[in-house]
């Protein structure tokens, strides 16, 4: 099996060479092309797309929505072709269930139709026709948004579909875009590109998707010279480097490592409701193997309820349990399993130390639910379908084990009373959580979600001002005024 990836503007028959990247799954393998750019032609793509950014900005907003939203209809359509190549080449490319991408396809994509778009637009700017024309202002006189020529994408890999988000929120503020694929994910971005320019053809010329291998710094720093506005995902570490060497005249908006957790009040934990918020939970753990920024990492379950955390842990290992035979763990690289069997067993030698501690696992490894007393302490995940589960009795213990962590937290899932929500969030969002949603629903966010604490849309613009004092001075000078 072979396909070519990525998507490239007109380039006048230049010759454009490709390299192999061959990925195996389930005793499949896949080889995907993705497009082999020397330096001068990444420049010379850099330059198409600004060269064509004003096709973009001469689009309505509500326009744009419509071509984005006919594109996801056909994403959305499992009859498509394209729906049915991402299907098909998805979980050989990530390793991913062939019904864990099936099913987060569907919901993922639901967050752009136009509805959603709309609300989107809403949420950032209020009037989105501040993207179109000059508004008027309360305080007086008017504004404009007005996107960048060329917004850069520094795409991670981890989560199939997340180039989506930058992507279409740079056109919906009439960016041309150049985005970078992984080399974990190199598909989809370029398969969403194909189906844009198809929609409109007018629009085809605004936005590449290439790749290099990471740390080319010849290519980065084209590729950051030629860019207005740069978004980029990554770890830490990877993130730093690029701010070094991103200009000082260019914007970047980073989203790097994260930390997400559940809270479960004791209003959840009667016999039948314990066993839904455990089913609930554990798919926020199962989908895409807690490989996402909003993927829980622990789970803080209150005492007083009918069932006690200890006992939830063990309705959580049986939904683990029970949700790997339909949706199987992907197989993990040496470095990762190491990690999970050094976890395992470092988790395994402190329970001779550390009372009320209960370990329950898969016999073949693949999950584990670490249950542990208020008293442990909380570290970050290994990931891959491994869950530590704390007993709390007050909000207060789970601020004093989060504290450290304050700078990369990003998402609480909740299932508790309204009058909790508010009063954990109230607290929550003091020591550095950005977002809280239901169980379940973690690995979902809304359309229009504060990334980070950012807006998606209002950070990717530069607001254009007519101060009230520009027209009172025109006024005297109009044809009409004698």
């Amino acid at each position: 099996m072979e396909i070519t990836s990525g998507y490239l503007p007109e380039m006048n028959n230049e010759t454009i060479e490709y390299r192999e990247i061959i990925y195996s799954y389930n005793g499949l393998t896949a080889k995907v092309k993705v497009p082999q750019l020397s330096p001068q032609q990444l420049s010379k793509i850099m330059s198409i797309v600004k060269a064509n950014a004003h096709i973009l900005k001469s689009f309505s907003v509500s326009e744009l929505v419509a071509i984005i939203d006919q594109a996801i209809h056909i994403l959305l359509d499992r009859q498509s072709k394209q729906r049915r190549l991402a299907e098909t080449w998805l979980p050989i490319i990530t390793g991913y269930d062939q019904e864990i991408i099936r099913t987060g396809l569907t919901t993922f994509l639901q967050r752009f139709r136009k509805h959603e778009l709309q609300r989107f637009l809403v949420e950032d700017f209020g009037n989105p026709q501040l993207l179109d024309d000059f508004q008027p202002l309360v305080k007086g006189g008017y504004s404009k948004a007005v996107g960048a020529d060329v917004t850069g994408h520094i795409w991670a890999g981890n989560v199939p579909g997340l180039p989506l988000w930058s992507f279409i929120s740079a056109l919906l503020v009439k960016s041309g875009s150049v985005g970078k694929t992984a080399s974990e994910e190199p598909l989809f971005a370029g398969l969403f590109a194909d189906i844009l320019a198809e929609v409109e053809p007018k629009i085809k010329n605004c936005f590449a998707i290439v790749t290099w291998k990471g740390g080319d710094e010849e290519r980065e720093a084209l590729f950051f010279e030629g860019c207005e506005t740069i978004i980029a995902y990554g770890s830490d570490q990877s993130l730093a480097s690029i701010k070094q060497r991103v200009p000082v005249t260019s914007k970047l908006i980073s989203h790097g490592h994260k930390i997400s957790f559940s809270i479960i009040g004791k209003e959840s934990l009667h016999m039948q409701k314990a066993v839904e918020t455990s089913h609930l939970a554990a798919l926020d753990l199962i989908r895409y193997d807690q490989q996402g920024c909003y993927s829980p990492q622990a789970i803080f379950v209150q005492k007083g309820g009918l069932i006690t955390p200890g006992e939830f842990a063990k309705y959580l290992a049986h939904e683990l349990s029970a949700l790997e035979i339909r949706f199987p763990r992907r197989e993990l690289s040496i470095e990762e399993s190491a990690s999970f069997i050094r976890n395992q067993q470092r988790e395994e030698m402190s329970l001779f130390a550390e009372e009320n501690k209960e370990i329950i696992s898969d016999e073949n490894g693949r999950w584990i639910v670490i249950y542990k007393d208020h008293s442990s302490e909380f570290l970050p995940s290994v990931l891959n379908r491994s869950i530590q589960v704390f007993a709390f009795d007050e909000i207060d213990e789970v601020l004093e084990k989060i504290k450290h962590y304050k700078k990369w937290l990003q998402t609480a899932g909740m299932s508790t009373s309204p009058e909790n929500v508010f009063l954990w969030s109230q607290k929550l969002s003091l020591h550095g959580v950005t977002r809280m949603t239901g169980i379940g629903r973690m690995t979902s966010p809304e359309a229009g979600w504060h990334q980070d604490g950012g807006f998606s849309l209002a950070d990717l613009v530069k607001m254009t001002d007519i101060e009230a004092s520009t027209l009172e001075l025109a006024e005297p000078l109009s044809a009409y005024s004698n």
